[in-house]
């Protein structure tokens, strides 16, 4: 029997993947691999949602808990390390579930995705210019450039909103454009999971209740004192970035938790906007009672292979 194909979950922050997936992969006898890519730092757990051992139903999850606080992130790094995995899993006849929402990450993998080179000159200068005015300027700047990238990428994230003003110097067009066509790496079948806006809004809102509930302002505290602050990519992500805020004396624990339930709204309509661009994506309501045998008649043992 050929190699199974790549199963991909994936669409925005709170619609439900991590549970479909776990019931496919117990249907189809896989494995999930995670493509979040917060869910790659240890100790981030409960602001990213990293699903516990119960949640996993018993089910293998690879890619979680690589890197410090402290490390950047490495969308290079982690395509080589989800082939890995991948690879692994078909040579052994497992369905591999890539899932979750970060865009770029379950693109690098599935396609063949050739980054655009770095100057260690512009990016220096860009990192000056974000270490002095900040990252609103640099974003206002990225905006007026390439619309597009400017609505893609958070405000609060000045690594990419430098990468990006880094390539379009590089390259002299829009963020966007310098990244090809995809081309595929592997067989696969996309599987993208959504719910209407204001569900999601509700959703989100619930979510940043239980993060809450469940101890994330003690979870970020100690971050905090492993490094976070110094890590690049780590420390700006949501909710974490606006505990730190919090424990600084920058915003008050109300103002701390509303804004991450309004960041990350947002951040939820960039995943919808990306992943809708996608038209290798069949989409599917997640709120429907039958999602799995939804899924399951539409993408039968014999479409994947299983």
């Amino acid at each position: 029997m050929s190699a199974p194909p790549v199963v991909a979950v994936v669409g925005p922050t709170a619609t439900g993947k991590t549970a479909l997936a776990v019931a496919l992969a117990r249907r189809l006898g896989g494995e999930v691999v995670n493509a979040d890519s917060m869910q790659l730092y240890r100790g981030m757990d409960i602001g990213t949602a990293k699903p516990d051992l119960a949640e996993r139903g018993g089910v293998p999850h690879h890619l979680l808990d690589l890197w410090h606080v402290r490390e950047p992130a490495s969308v290079a790094e982690y395509r080589l390390r989800a082939r890995a995995e991948i690879d692994r899993l078909r040579g052994s006849g497992v369905v591999p579930l890539l899932v979750g929402g970060s865009g770029l990450y379950v693109r690098a993998v599935l396609d063949e995705l050739d980054f655009p080179g770095t100057d260690p000159v512009v990016r220096a200068r860009l990192e000056g210019e974000l270490a002095e005015v900040g990252p609103a300027q640099l974003h206002a700047r990225l905006a007026r450039l390439d619309p597009a990238a400017g609505a893609a990428v958070l405000p609060s994230n000045g690594r990419r909103i430098v990468r990006a003003l880094e390539v379009i110097e590089l390259t002299g067009g829009p963020f966007a454009a310098s990244l090809p066509e995809p081309r595929p790496h592997y067989p696969a079948v996309a599987i993208g999971l959504d719910r209407t806006a204001a569900e999601l809004d509700e959703r989100v809102a619930l979510r940043v209740e239980r993060m809450w509930a469940a101890g994330f302002v003690a979870e970020v505290e100690a971050l905090a004192a492993d490094g976070l602050r110094e890590g690049p990519t780590a420390s700006r992500a949501l909710g974490y970035a606006q505990v730190l805020a919090q424990l600084d004396g920058t915003l008050s624990a109300g103002e701390a938790r509303e804004r991450t339930v309004s960041t990350t709204r947002r951040f939820v309509r960039r995943q919808r906007s990306w992943f809708r661009r996608d038209p290798a994506i069949t989409w599917f309501d997640a709120a429907r009672p039958d999602l799995v045998d939804a899924v399951g008649v539409r993408f039968t043992a014999r479409t994947i292979g299983a």
